[in-house]
């Protein structure tokens, strides 16, 4: 569909998140929608009927292609950036549940400023962009369309951020020409790519934001953990190797917490909302 990004998503393994996923973007996207499945050689060979099938079945207009090979996640990224023309896009990682109107939240955020290159929701877990409890794994929460629904009334500016959570995330066509893709030479099978990413957008003069009005549930766990990849080691070293500065700039961010106001403002429309109907229990 014009006017809206190519939703990307990389996938390796996690059948059954990855069947939540796909389930999710046939009920929120509009029919017509661009989305790209890029299976980076999954050894799990339900996968391929998997997307075979919704590929088949689906209203929206969807691609799937199959690696030859396993690249890694930066590697297989970069594939896809290739694969999906001019296109704005979005990542989104196969163990997400997207909520209503998500994407075209996330294009309008975009949108909003030509110097964006990268747009993050909130999540239930998402690190600097975690509701309701800043920088935890907070569960998925039992109704995540009503948070969403609180989130889209929120009347804010997208927010700074030192960087992009990758579970999620709009990238800019404009910013992949300036920049180049990830890179996967360096970060191999995958994990601080899109940190170094939106490091060298950031140093170019490009913005890395929240997007206040738009909120996605992040299961965790499924998109690296088949790689048995941790947040932490070689890669984390790379990353800072090249960024001395990259921890204490998330804890410049953590310390001034610029996101404390709006997660008050959403925790209140949220209460808002349930007073104004049927009594819910948002947070399980």
């Amino acid at each position: 569909m014009s006017g809206l990004p190519t939703v990307v998503v990389p996938v390796f393994n996690g059948l059954d998140a990855l069947d939540g996923c796909l389930a999710a973007l046939e009920r929120t996207l509009p029919a017509g929608t661009n989305v790209l499945l890029a299976d980076d050689a999954s050894s799990d060979p339900r996968i391929a009927p998997l997307l075979a099938g919704f590929a088949a079945r689906s209203r929206l207009a969807v691609r799937v292609v199959t690696r030859a090979r396993n690249l890694g996640f930066p590697g297989n990224c970069n594939a896809a950036f290739a694969e999906t023309g001019d296109a704005d896009l979005v990542l989104l990682n196969s163990d997400t549940v997207v909520t209503t109107g998500w994407l075209q939240r996330l294009a309008a955020c975009a949108a909003a400023d030509p110097r964006i290159a990268t747009v993050t929701p909130w999540s239930n877990n998402a690190e600097i962009c975690s509701f309701p409890r800043f920088c935890e794994d907070n569960p998925p929460p039992d109704d995540p369309e009503a948070i969403a629904e609180a989130a889209a009334g929120l009347d804010a500016a997208a927010v700074e951020l030192p960087t992009a959570v990758g579970f999620c995330m709009v990238v800019r066509r404009a910013a992949l020409r300036a920049l180049g893709g990830f890179d996967a030479a360096t970060f191999g099978r995958g994990y601080g790519e899109e940190n170094d990413f939106c490091l060298r957008a950031a140093a170019m003069g490009w913005r890395n934001v929240l997007c206040p009005q738009a909120y996605v549930v992040h299961l965790g766990g499924a998109s690296f953990g088949p790689l048995g990849l941790a947040p932490n080691g070689d890669n984390l070293a790379r990353l800072l190797a090249r960024w001395p500065d990259y921890n204490e700039r998330v804890a410049r961010f953590i310390l001034a917490d610029p996101l404390a106001l709006l997660r008050q403002r959403l925790n209140e429309r949220i209460e808002h909302l349930a007073r104004s109907g049927p009594q819910r229990d948002l947070f399980g």
